[in-house]
């Protein structure tokens, strides 16, 4: 097959590429550019997509022998993925662009072009498994090493992008035996370390940028019976379940700590309660996709996983479509679920789609 490999500059996408070409494809790298300000570099950096990782990238692609390029996608990322986070938390969701960027860059926007170009695959480092299913089609699974398992991030992936899709660390047991094997075909990235957080936020302080971005107006901090209790600098920073940084001038009748239930953008307010008032017993969604075939028996309702953030545990729910949202009750509450959180549901280690949420229904909700 002809396919694309996405180099990041990391470790994983690094040892993917080199697999790829090991099992007898034609391979060709390619390192998204989609940092605005060419002139960055990893020094300071949390992120990725720095000058130096698309240097990494190419001196990987060399070692292995495989044509290379750089594909500008900055205007597009800065669109689909950095606009929509700032609007996501001016509107008091809590989104996360990791995914997106998996939904519109890596899987839409690259997988167009290489369709279009005429390779037959994308392939990424991430940790997640591809399989066949009884209906011939491709399922997405989780990876062997659960501590690397990336299936939550890429659980918006459809079935045609699924076909096109290669994973090669899925079934590798720990990123102890990536970084080996990168050591042993001499890359220079064996030891680099994983990028985290936002990786357009490298120094990590999302609350400054979002403040530089969308302002910081004043307001109040009120608890659920609307009391005010405190004082905010600005609403857009905060997120359901913080507990920190609250700036409470007048404590709980119990002495508890608070935490924040909802955020209300158009009153500038932010509500505060217990952590028991916390709990989810349900949430529902519009923007729904499934990789692959829906499921059947979705009007009636099926039993399924929910998992609500990439490193949290899943917990066991029914999901079922009601006018045209995916509603889903997990049979415990879920602490701490913000609208434009991503729900992705799991049938044992299989992803079976996503939604992102809209709204919650909580055991104690806030007035």
């Amino acid at each position: 097959m002809r396919v694309l490999a996405a180099m990041s500059g990391g470790v994983d996408s690094a040892v993917a590429a080199a697999r790829a070409v090991e099992a007898g494809h034609d391979v060709t790298g390619v390192h998204l550019a989609l940092n605005r300000n060419a002139g960055t570099l990893r020094e300071g950096a949390r992120g990725c997509c720095t000058i130096e990782d698309a240097l990494d990238a190419r001196r990987v692609a060399d070692a292995i022998g495989i044509p290379f390029y750089v594909w500008d996608f900055s205007d597009r990322f800065a669109e689909e993925v950095v606009d929509d986070f700032v609007a996501e938390y001016a509107a008091g969701r809590t989104p996360n662009p990791c995914l997106r960027c998996n939904e519109r860059i890596k899987f839409a926007a690259l997988l167009d072009r290489a369709v279009a170009l005429g390779f037959d695959a994308v392939c990424t480092g991430h940790y997640a498994v591809l399989r066949i299913g009884a209906d011939g089609g491709r399922e997405l699974h989780r990876a062997s090493d659960e501590a690397k398992d990336q299936s939550y991030v890429l659980g918006v992936l459809t079935a045609e992008q699924l076909a096109h899709a290669m994973f090669p660390l899925g079934e590798t047991p720990s990123k102890a035996v990536v970084r080996a094997e990168a050591a042993a075909r001499g890359f220079r990235v064996a030891a680099k370390p994983d990028s985290h957080d936002v990786c357009f936020i490298p120094d990590g302080d999302t609350r400054g940028w979002l403040a530089a971005r969308l302002g910081e107006e004043p307001g109040a901090v009120v608890d659920e019976d609307g009391v005010e209790v405190g004082r905010h600098g600005g609403a857009v920073a905060y997120t359901v379940g913080q507990r920190r940084g609250l700036s409470l001038s007048r404590p709980a009748p119990d002495g508890r700590p608070r935490f924040v239930l909802e955020v209300k953008p158009a009153s500038n307010t932010v509500v505060v309660g217990p952590k028991e008032a916390l709990a989810v017993v349900e949430l529902a969604g519009a923007r729904t996709s499934w990789a692959g075939s829906a499921p059947d028996g979705l009007e009636d309702g099926i039993a399924c996983e929910v998992q609500v953030r990439a490193h949290a545990d899943p917990v066991p729910a029914t999901a079922r479509l009601v006018g045209g949202e995916l509603v889903v009750r997990p049979t415990d509450p879920i602490a701490g679920l913000a609208p434009g959180q991503s729900a992705v549901l799991y049938a044992g280690t299989r992803v079976l789609g996503q939604t992102t949420v809209d709204r919650t229904a909580r055991a104690s909700p806030a007035a």
